[in-house]
């Protein structure tokens, strides 16, 4: 009681002095509790717990000549050694700068100072794989740079992953002797080229590709897009791209079109390298368009004016003229005056003796003077003479297969 009454005694003594008690109450501990919880779910204060061969997206804090520093949100921060960025151009090792997002790849969960160790050439080549999956099962074209080549084939790098192409999928090496063909793989080193991914085998490491499936599907695409906006009728540029028994076929712009050998000239033709080779480049008629079946008819003889249709104004009846043997059949021989225009020595208008064959006393190749005995332009047709002509026929025999159902 005395107690009591000293302690109230001595707070009175204090002049205006308030006393203030803090009232107790029941969420006070509730509160901080939430406070902590909420700080344990941010994600600012979480620290990754990552193992081998994990890949996260860091920042670059310090880029030295050897290594570079990167925060990965983790205890500590990790390293990136020379030996794991060399798949990184000059260029591109250059350009790295302090706050950069770099895609890594965990090699080493401790190194001896401590640090998580990283590999950005990992990290590149395992996303590239993840690409070349993608791009394999949506069958899509891709593009990379030749690197090297050997025996085989075409050594390509995608970012990180290293691919082969075979010399029997690029379609410039030739198929020729061992030393030409690594002549064009070198020619190509240096060079980027379409592909397509063939065969992947991520566990074995193993990536095939084709350049010459790539090349094919983008001239298909090219030409599908050609043909439906392809008329018939108009003339276009093109380059030869090759020659065959039958005729040439010709490159207008994504697509090769057929020149038959009966269009290739006005003149008789036996065989599209007399007038053609591969690299050409000529006008061509679009003759017809086949959508359906993915076919274009071309003509060059087309693009030129029609012989006949003037030779009315170049020849007349009794003029003589010069021209050269084409070709030799049982009823006469054909003789070439100028591209487009021949005409026929009936065999009974080679001489004023009876002969049996044309080639008794004519070869394909001769050059003749002879006389102009018929025109029929409509009919498209000249006969000739050498009777009386004051031309004699050579005289030597030589032996000539006909080439053709020609006739007057």
């Amino acid at each position: 009681m005395d107690e009591q009454i000293h302690t109230d005694t001595a707070h009175s003594d204090l002049p205006n002095a308030e006393l203030t008690v803090p009232e107790p109450t029941d969420h006070t501990a509730d509160d901080d509790l939430s406070l902590m919880e909420q700080y344990l779910r941010d994600p600012a204060h979480d620290y990754r717990n990552l193992k081998y061969g994990d890949s996260v997206d860091g920042t670059i804090v310090r880029v030295d000549r050897d290594e570079i520093l990167v925060d990965i949100g983790s205890k500590s921060e990790g390293v990136v050694p020379g030996r794991e960025m060399s798949s990184l151009l000059t260029e591109e090792r250059a350009e790295l700068a302090v706050g950069d997002v770099l895609l890594v790849t965990v090699v080493q969960t401790e190194d001896a100072e401590g640090r998580i160790v990283l590999s950005i050439d990992k990290a590149r080549q395992e996303k590239s794989w993840r690409a070349l999956q993608i791009s394999h099962d949506a069958s899509e074209v891709i593009h990379a740079p030749v690197v090297n080549y050997n025996k085989g084939g075409l050594l390509v790098n995608l970012d990180g992953v290293r691919g082969f192409v075979p010399s029997s999928q690029v379609s410039s090496v030739s198929r020729g002797p061992e030393v030409q063909k690594q002549s064009d793989m070198a020619r190509l080193v240096g060079q980027i080229l379409p592909l397509k991914v063939i065969e992947i085998n991520r566990a074995r490491n193993r990536l095939i590709l084709s350049e010459r499936q790539a090349v094919q599907e983008v001239r298909d695409a090219r030409k599908d897009q050609l043909l439906e906006r392809l008329d018939q009728g108009v003339v276009r540029e093109g380059r030869v791209t090759s020659l065959c028994d039958f005729g040439a076929f010709v490159d207008i712009g994504g697509a090769d079109g057929l020149v038959h050998l009966s269009e290739l000239s006005w003149s008789r033709v036996k065989h599209p390298e007399e007038i053609l080779s591969v690299g050409d480049v000529v006008s061509v008629y679009v003759l017809s368009v086949d959508e359906d079946k993915k076919r274009i008819a071309l003509s060059i003889k087309r693009t030129q004016p029609e012989p006949w249709t003037t030779v009315a104004d170049r020849y007349q009846i009794g003029q003589m003229v010069s021209g050269v043997v084409t070709q030799l059949t049982a009823f006469g021989a054909f003789a070439r005056l100028e591209d487009g225009i021949e005409g026929l020595v009936h065999i009974s208008e080679m001489s004023d003796d009876r002969i049996q064959h044309p080639r008794d006393v004519l070869a394909e190749g001769d050059t003749i003077n002879a006389r102009i005995i018929r025109i029929d332009p409509s009919r498209k047709r000249i006969g000739l003479s050498l009777r009386n002509s004051g031309d004699a026929a050579p005289t030597d025999e030589a032996d000539a297969e006909p080439t053709g159902d020609s006739a007057e």
